[in-house]
């Protein structure tokens, strides 16, 4: 994990940033109705977060992105509520501590922003992410909170900032 570095996305980042997201989906059997899979803003993920109280980040090794994550505010809800959005990372970056990294950078801007909670949707056999996200002091949630467009992740965490 020395080599990998954590740093916003620029815009020649985008195509990669994209292939990075589809394969994770693809690799994991996510439909690619009703998640992350079918957002536009996956060709245009710099442009998408530049925006107030909004970042994206990528993690990057060797010149490549091997995961990303974002925060901003939850779509379609009155609140002080952010959103870890789009946090995937390749197979080889896994099992590395990266993810509990990247959710640390994203929950601190979420803070420098004011944000009060940081919410998240997920599927129910991402096991693993489950662990991550709890481990990181989310909590899960009966329902779902705003409106995202993804309703095929029936599995929502809340945490506290």
């Amino acid at each position: 994990m020395s080599g990998t570095i954590i740093r916003e996305i620029q815009p020649g980042d985008n195509q990669e940033v994209a292939r990075v997201i589809r394969k994770v989906l693809e690799d994991l059997g996510v439909p690619k109705v009703g998640t992350a899979y079918a957002d536009k803003a996956l060709d245009d993920m710099y442009g998408n977060y530049d925006v107030p109280r909004s970042d994206y980040f990528v993690a990057e090794e060797n010149g490549s992105i091997i995961g990303c994550a974002g925060i901003a505010q939850l779509e379609n809800y009155e609140g002080n509520v952010c959103e870890l959005q789009k946090m995937y990372f390749l197979e080889e970056a896994r099992g590395r501590g990266l993810g509990l990294k990247m959710i640390n950078v994203c929950v601190d801007r979420a803070i420098e922003y004011g944000y009060e909670q940081c919410y998240l949707e997920t599927m129910p056999y991402m096991k693993d992410a489950q662990k991550l996200y709890l481990k990181s002091g989310f909590q899960y949630i009966n329902g779902p909170m705003g409106n995202t467009g993804h309703y095929s992740c029936p599995v929502w965490m809340l945490k506290s900032l």
